[in-house]
């Protein structure tokens, strides 16, 4: 038997191993377009948007970290990037299955013009019902026909794609993942700290019971800090999904902690007093502070009517 097919085999897998492998944070160029009749579809690059008329006010048009192997990309894109090397350009016929699914005719849907809000209540409008996400096709009278596929159902799409770098700073990865999330990158460090901490002290006490001791030990932690804009903190993916992305980041990053900071300038005039109140307070719990102050509501309603009876 001859041992030409297994040392091809081994041949293949040693070239795919060279190359970009899964887990690996890659920076992308790509554009993706329908098949049938080129309508772009998501692009990295500011000129192909303005040639397709796409509006490109407020978003940031530029390369795009993602990992390879963690669905960051159509399954058909990782497998085109496994052992592809840094320069290495290429185009992906994607089937509609594969991308947004086949159109279901089932998925336009008739309901009440009750649950549609007035002011969405003309065709073409994006609607959510019961949870579902749709676009109002028509509407007469109390009745809407709504269809719930995906705007890009049952189209094939061509994905082409260049390999720009592989990315290997914890910075950059970081920022990377949060432009992914956000669609758009936050300034971001990463730096270790000295933390305190209580650690159980192992005790040679076989009394189930006892209260276990602890010690406070220094130990050092890799923390990851993002300067939070505005936009930012007023991001919905954000605001519901902080804990899963920030837990996302540590797994892959190998992060011990993140710290989100919030920047306040100055120049809020009359609210100086405010600020001061509360700086006041040498950082202690607002509830805390609350708790701290006695007010009896029916003593002060009784010294206020006293007032206006001596007036």
């Amino acid at each position: 038997m001859s041992d030409e097919p297994q040392a091809e085999a081994e041949q293949v897998d040693e070239e795919v191993e060279s190359g970009i492998q899964d887990g690996d944070f890659v920076r992308l160029a790509y554009t993706v377009r329908t098949t049938e009749d080129g309508e772009v579809v998501d692009t990295t690059s500011k000129e192909v948007a303005e040639e397709a008329e796409i509006d490109v006010e407020g978003y940031e048009f530029e390369p795009r970290v993602v990992i390879v192997g963690a669905g960051h990309v159509f399954p058909a894109v990782d497998e085109a990037l496994k052992g592809a090397e840094v320069g290495d350009e290429g185009t992906v016929e994607i089937p509609a299955a594969d991308a947004f699914g086949e159109y279901d005719d089932d998925e336009v849907r008739t309901v009440s013009a009750n649950k549609i809000d007035e002011d969405d209540r003309y065709p073409g409008a994006q609607v959510q019902i019961d949870g579902e996400q749709g676009r109002l096709e028509t509407i007469i009278g109390g009745r809407a026909r709504v269809n719930f596929n995906h705007p890009l159902a049952g189209e094939d799409l061509e994905y082409e794609y260049e390999v720009l770098d592989i990315v290997d700073d914890r910075e950059e990865q970081a920022a990377g993942l949060l432009g992914m999330y956000l669609q758009q990158a936050p300034e971001v460090w990463v730096q270790t700290d000295e933390v305190e901490e209580e650690q159980v002290v192992e005790s040679d006490d076989d009394d189930e019971d006892a209260e276990p001791e602890t010690e406070t030990v220094t130990v050092e932690k890799d923390t990851l800090y993002i300067e939070a804009t505005q936009q930012m903190t007023m991001n919905q993916q954000w605001m519901f999904s902080k804990q899963q992305i920030a837990q996302d980041i540590m797994q892959r990053l190998d992060i011990d902690r993140v710290i989100v900071q919030e920047t306040i300038e100055g120049g809020m005039g009359g609210m100086g007093g405010l600020g001061g109140m509360m700086g006041g307070a040498g950082g202690a719990d607002i509830e805390e502070a609350i708790e701290d102050v006695d007010i009896d509501a029916e003593e002060l309603a009784a010294e206020l009517d006293a007032e206006e009876t001596e007036e």
